[in-house]
This record gives C-alpha cells, structure tokens and sequence, in this order.
C-alpha cells in the first residue's frame, strides 16, 4: 500500500485515484507482517501475529467501516466471521500466478451492487451471510 503514500505517480490519474488516495491516508492502519522491520507510512501500526480477539473489539468498539486487505488476512477473518461485506475491484489483467483471492474460503453471499467502471474493470459489493 506504500503506493498511496505518494503523489508523483497520481499525476493525470482520474480524480477517484486522488480521492482514494486522500482517504487512504487519513486513515489508522495495521499492517500484520512477520517480516516487516518497522512501518514506513503516517498512522501505520506494526503487528506481528494475528489476534482475533483484538480485531473483534476493534470491530465492535467502531461505527465506521474496517477495510482489509489482502486475501490471506481477509480469509482468516472471514473464517473468523469478522468479515460483514465483500468488495471486489476485477480487472482484466493477468499477472503472474498471484495468490487465490479467498483462500480457503466458503461463503454465502448476497450481491449487492455492481458496476462497470470502465476499460472492462468491473467493481461488486456482496453481503456475507453468517449463520
């Protein structure tokens, strides 16, 4: 995420980069990184293991919304049940073999809003259904 951090690259980008990036950084973040020597970034905290118990409290202590990313992460919270909704950015680009986006992973999900964003990127939003 050390891209959004900078603005030299966002120059002629379309303007819903600049207002992702603004929100990026006016927000507190947790990196969990077992090999990460010490965050770089404004508002980063460094943890080392994943505490469920911790993201729990965090979850139930807040009105706003908790972003993950990365699949790894997301799938241990979404087998953790912390996981409420699902967002997907899909882009027509392959790169390499990459990591399954939910490894892992069972869910029963409830569509909720998708959307061309043009160039053949498509965005969806999905419920998860927690029994």
């Amino acid at each position: 995420m050390q891209v959004w951090a900078e603005d030299d690259w966002l120059q002629g980008e379309p303007d819903v980069l600049h207002e992702y990036a603004d929100i990026w950084r006016d927000r507190d973040k947790i990196v969990y990184s077992t090999t990460m020597a010490a965050p770089t970034l404004a508002r980063t905290r460094l943890e080392r293991t994943l505490d469920l118990d911790a993201v729990r409290a965090l979850k139930e202590s807040t009105d706003a919304g908790i972003c993950v990313g990365g699949p790894t992460l997301a799938a241990a919270l979404m087998r953790a049940r912390l996981v409420d909704e699902l967002t997907m950015y899909i882009a027509p680009v392959v790169v390499g073999a990459g990591a399954p986006a939910l490894p892992g992973v069972s869910l029963d999900l409830t569509l909720l809003e998708e959307r061309r964003l043009g160039d053949g990127f498509l965005y969806v939003r999905y419920a998860i259904r927690n029994p």
